[in-house]
């Protein structure tokens, strides 16, 4: 049976998370009552490269599923989109080979997290409306990121998680027009990791957090410690990376 892999987008504002759940209205949950319509009312699961929280956006989610089905790629996209509400669409879609698994084929995953520090309101449902902020502290901040840590610091605890090591290469602030962006590339990201992250180093350019506590905490991890959780509007997953045979 042919396996396909299809290329996400989604305000996160109009869903609760990614994830399947009883009587909450969730992405996975959208895309499979559409391929239950087109599977003549059996359902196929599909299975996403991560799970975004509720509120939660993203430009470039990757799910796969297995279909059989004589309609090609292009005409399997526009009938899922045709069955599904205007907050999600199937971007591209595409056959892929028997081995794909769109979370663990996954190399890395790409994040940006928007900040809008002057007084614009018009894309307030996607951006966190912080007031200014200072780049250079920041930045200071965000390079200590980079490499492999033990993230337990930032992230929510959960008993199933093995452990919460992650490598990340690359954790970067970018202003332009009023808009401060984090962008952050892992290997992995943890519950609520990115928002944790965000929150604290922006109070931190606020002085409102001690810089050398967080490195501590990157370096020295502990449970249940007193950081900040950035709202979740401003965080959209931006891209999940494959090497080439994906």
């Amino acid at each position: 049976m042919p396996r396909y892999k299809i290329e996400i987008q989604y305000l996160g504002s109009a869903f609760s998370g990614w994830q399947k759940q009883c009587e909450a209205h969730t992405v996975q949950a959208e895309i499979e009552s559409a391929l239950t319509i087109l599977n003549k009312g059996n359902r196929i699961p599909v299975t996403g490269a991560g799970r975004t929280d509720s509120g939660v956006h993203a430009l470039g989610q990757v799910a796969h599923f297995d279909f059989d089905t004589i309609m090609t790629s292009c005409d399997l996209k526009d009938a899922i989109n045709g069955n599904m509400c205007d907050t999600v669409q199937v971007r591209t879609c595409g056959v892929a080979r028997p081995e794909f698994h769109a979370r663990y084929s996954a190399t890395n995953r790409h994040y940006v997290y928007s900040c809008r520090t002057d007084d614009q309101i018009l894309d307030s449902a996607i951006v966190w409306k912080t007031g200014p902020l200072n780049l250079s502290t920041l930045n200071t901040v965000a390079s200590e990121i980079v490499g492999e840590h033990d993230f337990t610091s930032f992230a929510k605890q959960n008993p199933e998680t093995e452990n919460y090591l992650c490598t990340v290469s690359h954790s970067l602030w970018l202003e332009k027009n009023g808009i401060v962006n984090y962008e952050v590339t892992a290997n992995r990201f943890l519950h609520h990791m990115v928002r944790y992250l965000v929150g604290t180093m922006v109070e931190i350019s606020r002085n409102n957090y001690p810089m050398n506590d967080f490195i501590k905490l990157l370096k020295h991890p502990k449970e249940n410690v007193h950081i900040f959780k950035a709202p979740p509007q401003g965080l959209r997953l931006e891209k999940v990376i494959y090497n080439e045979l994906d």
